[in-house]
């Protein structure tokens, strides 16, 4: 019996089947796109890194200007500063990113790799502390993490010029491939009721 209700796609984006049966074009082309986007920021990784450190500077000096601006609309004076201090230092940071983004790669990359660190650790504790059900997973995970902080640290700071941008370039590949095999078993998928393909 076929449900009535478009089921959505497990965790994918929020977008259900019948969006992707009555969209499949456009996925489709989406996937392709990012799938040449995310490839063209592997081959120019030192570009799509600056390019992504100014875009992340611009964004904090749009949202800090916005929250400075905001922080005079608080009902209470303590509202007031918490915001103003919020958005002054988003413009700052995003400054300093827009006019060194070198140096602001150089500084992300490094915090990325702490994080990493952190991270991995955390993962490796909880799955051997705990043992839960998948717990093996869990712990490749945190090992694979660790070790990639390790990587980009031990190289640091070469690794700053390129780390963000082929970054973004895997992300970018598996989100467009993710599209297009979605696109492609929805196609093959029988209609959702009052869905035509």
């Amino acid at each position: 019996m076929m449900n009535e209700t478009p089921q959505p796609l497990v965790g994918l984006y929020g977008y259900s089947l019948e969006d992707f049966q009555k969209n499949r074009g456009w996925f489709l082309a989406l996937g392709i796109l990012l799938i040449i986007g995310g490839t063209l920021a592997i081959i120019y990784d030192v570009a799509a890194t600056l390019l992504s450190v100014l875009f992340f500077g611009w964004l904090l000096i749009i949202v800090g200007a916005i929250e400075a601006i905001q922080s005079f609309w608080q009902p209470r004076w303590g509202g007031f500063f918490l915001h103003l201090i919020i958005g002054i230092l988003a413009v700052v940071v995003g400054f300093h990113l827009v006019s060194s983004p070198i140096q602001g790669a150089l500084v992300l990359t490094l915090i990325m790799a702490i994080y990493f660190l952190v991270i991995g650790i955390i993962r490796i504790i909880t799955a051997i502390a705990l043992r839960f059900p998948g717990w093996g997973w869990v712990l490749f995970s945190g090992l694979v993490t660790f070790i990639l902080g390790i990587l980009i640290k031990s190289q640091w700071p070469a690794t700053g010029l390129w780390v963000i941008g082929l970054f973004i370039g895997i992300d970018l590949i598996f989100s467009g491939w993710a599209y297009v095999m979605l696109s492609i078993a929805a196609g093959k998928t029988p209609p959702v009721q009052g869905t035509a393909v």
